[in-house]
């Protein structure tokens, strides 16, 4: 039968109908294709070999070439064990088998030269090697298997079934012998010869049995450019053909919304990033592609600004626009930072969360049919069917990582909008928005195929926030100090942790600090708000609004405060068992504060147990408030998968390559994937023709591809 890298394993010698199975299930090997793909783990040096009288008394693994000269059994408590003397010019071992005595006495020879290879054990000055690799010189020297041992990934099952590295490897080498070790090129000419890349058949003939350290390294840096180039040739193609084929409404003018507000209303002047956002945003619009991009900014950087004027923009041309937050609070938050603008420009806007009352929710359906409601702002309650829009021109999403790609979908449907150009229902323009910075290796890997702004100045005037890390011991002085910033007329943040795997615990931890607090700051001197995941947000949204109006010096909270609260006069962030949080969380903690001229702090308070991470985290919140460098440290202890959250997490199940270690290599794939992808967008030249064929591969066998949001 002819085979080729499709062929199911269970037409590859050596494995058979129950390796197949069990291969298929563990490791999700079911083609030739697959077997290759199935790179090291890791890899044993054996190019040296050793004297039996040079070995150490340690348990390292060793390589020695000698000969058997006798075995014996020995009786132990259940069973016999097989112990052969093993011997070289220097001196003699001792090789021991537990199991498989009769297999292994009926397969050795006596004085027949052997390549060992296993760990070391000693007793006394003796030395012996339990279960060895073994092989004959010659087995030795024609195999493919060179002197540096691949070590692949294995399950508990693999080894029960006795499908042990050594068998992994024969498999691997099997495919090799039967498809002559040829495969065809998937990358260009160019790129192979500008990066002098290995070609790809000896990259993977390398990969799995390096000749040297060298040509390893080799083979590892074209694998993983391979992989990353085409995760980015992908994403820019999804990207491309988005601009091409999905219309956008154009909005061909700047008008009198946007120029009064710029003119007369505007806060405060606009940073030069804040500027540059909005000139992209600009083009995006007066394009006749549909708008899809990400606009990331540290939190108090002014994305909801921008984010406001991209929607004047939107009303200027005769659209309306929505806001989607994912909590009430921070819907709410931003209704009423923007009610306040909207009324001197004479806009409609609303807001619609869980808790609006079906009287006000027909209002607001009615006015949104009807064109009458400019702007509305909501959370999930937008997605609701009910819910349609006359002309719907642009959508807004914030921290829009809280929502699934299903819910992001729905908002695409909800317009009516078309131009006079026809009479299709056009899909608004999408800008996403996201406080959480964004490691550039993760934004070019997982929001590769969005179009993407940063916001990279904070406004001037901003003091920034001073961090300090104080144990439980210290609890005293920190309440003196809240005392003395108290008497200044500041309010403050004490925040607990959540964490849903044990609320009750948790919920325990923040009445019985509740209860300390009202302790140490006694009514009616005093005033204290607490807010916490099980109120009914009626009884959330008043304790909000208590501290917002100053009329409480202390709000006593869990992470539901984490986005969305904005208190200019809150001055001092107390975070209790920083410990427990993660770095993106503490930092958006820490963005609660530090919004007014006064000067702000955040006091993260722990036990004295502290893990590796935990000081990792705590001590790089306290040298710096740049969201981008916290998001890099971030990325270095949790991984891509953690941070991205599941959803997004599927585009980093990654063969070989590493967004984290290999961002370089990242960075040199995309270049050469944009470069491919300008000169022959629909990769149609003849030198681009193993590209096209690798791609259509990979599409076609949903490798990697469909976890793309």
């Amino acid at each position: 039968m002819a085979v080729n890298l499709q062929t199911p394993i269970d037409y590859l010698k050596g494995v058979g109908p129950q390796r197949a199975d069990v291969l298929r299930k563990e490791l999700n090997i079911f083609t030739f294709q697959d077997v290759l793909n199935l790179f090291p783990n890791r890899y044993i040096d054996r190019t040296k070999y050793y004297k039996i009288g040079d070995l150490q008394q340690n348990n390292a693994e060793v390589q020695v070439i000698g000969k058997i000269k006798s075995f014996k059994e020995v009786a132990q408590k259940r069973g016999k064990r097989l112990v052969a003397v093993f011997q070289d010019d220097t001196g003699s071992m001792e090789l021991v088998w537990f199991r498989g005595q009769k297999w292994i006495k009926d397969k050795l020879e006596l004085n027949t030269p052997y390549v060992i290879f296993g760990k070391t054990n000693w007793y006394g000055n003796k030395c012996n090697m339990p279960h060895p690799d073994i092989e004959t010189m010659d087995e030795h020297k024609t195999g493919l298997s060179s002197g540096i041992l691949p070590l692949y990934p294995s399950t508990e099952k693999l080894t029960a079934r006795g499908i042990s590295n050594r068998v992994i490897g024969k498999i691997v080498q099997q495919v090799f012998l039967d498809t002559k070790g040829k495969f065809i090129e998937t990358l260009t000419a160019e790129i192979c010869s500008e990066l002098k890349l290995l070609s790809k058949s000896d990259a993977l003939l390398n990969i799995h049995f390096p000749k040297s350290q060298k040509l390893l390294a080799k083979a590892q840096f074209r694998l993983k450019l391979e992989e990353l180039f085409y995760i980015q040739l992908q994403l820019i193609l999804k990207n491309l053909i988005h601009k091409s084929k999905i219309k956008g409404l154009l909005f061909d003018k700047v008008g009198t919304y946007f120029n009064t507000f710029y003119a007369s209303h505007l806060p405060f002047s606009l940073t030069n990033a804040q500027k540059r956002v909005l000139k992209e945003i600009r083009v995006d619009l007066g394009s006749t592609a549909q708008m899809n991009r990400l606009l990331q900014g540290d939190v108090g950087s002014g994305k909801t600004i921008v984010g406001f004027m991209s929607m004047l923009m939107a009303l200027d041309n005769g659209f309306q626009a929505c806001l989607m937050a994912p909590t009430e609070i921070l819907a709410t938050q931003h209704y009423t930072g923007l009610l306040a603008w909207c009324e001197k420009l004479n806009i409609t806007i609303e807001l619609l969360t869980g808790s609006s009352k079906t009287s006000k929710r027909k209002l607001i359906h009615n006015a949104l049919e009807d064109g009458t409601l400019h702007i509305l702002v909501g959370t999930h309650a937008l997605l609701e069917d009910k819910v349609k829009f006359k002309n719907l021109g642009l959508a807004i999403i914030d921290e829009q990582h809280r929502f699934g790609v299903k819910q992001r979908s729905k908002l695409w449907k909800k317009s009516n909008a078309t131009q006079e150009t026809g009479s299709a229902i056009i899909p608004p323009h999408i800008l996403v928005m996201t406080a959480t910075p964004i490691p550039r290796t993760l934004a070019m890997s997982v929001y590769g195929d969005l179009d993407i702004s940063v916001i990279d100045e904070l406004p001037p005037g901003r003091k920034s926030i001073k961090t300090v890390h104080r144990y439980d011991a210290n609890r005293l002085n920190v309440f003196r100090f809240i005392r003395d910033e108290i008497e200044k007329g500041r309010q403050i943040y004490i925040v607990y942790p959540l964490i849903q795997e044990n609320e009750t615990m948790d919920y325990k931890d923040l009445m019985d600090g509740y209860a300390s607090i009202e302790r140490d700051f006694p009514k009616p001197k005093y005033q204290i708000s607490i807010v916490h995941g099980k109120m009914k947000p009626a009884d959330k949204d008043y304790e909000m609004q208590r501290f917002i109006k100053g009329e409480t010096q202390i709000m006593v909270a869990t992470t539901v405060i984490e986005v969305g609260v904005n208190v200019p006069n809150a001055s001092v962030m107390v975070i209790e068992s920083a410990e427990r949080f993660g770095l993106s969380q503490l930092h958006q903690l820490r963005g609660r504060v530090g919004r007014g001229a006064a000067q702000s702090f955040c006091i993260l308070m722990t036990s004295y147990k502290l893990s590796n991470d935990s000081k990792t985290r705590l001590e790089t919140m306290v040298r710096t408030n740049d969201g981008f460098e916290i998001a890099e440290v971030d990325l270095k202890l949790r991984g891509p998968g953690d941070i991205m959250g599941t959803q997004q997490s599927g585009v980093l199940n990654l063969r070989i390559a590493d967004v984290v270690k290999d961002k370089a290599i990242l960075q040199q794939a995309r270049y050469h994937a944009k470069k491919v992808l300008q000169n022959d967008p629909a990769l149609q030249h003849p030198e681009h023709s193993m590209v096209l064929d690798t791609y259509k591969a990979m599409s076609k066998f949903k490798n990697i591809w469909n976890y793309i949001s």
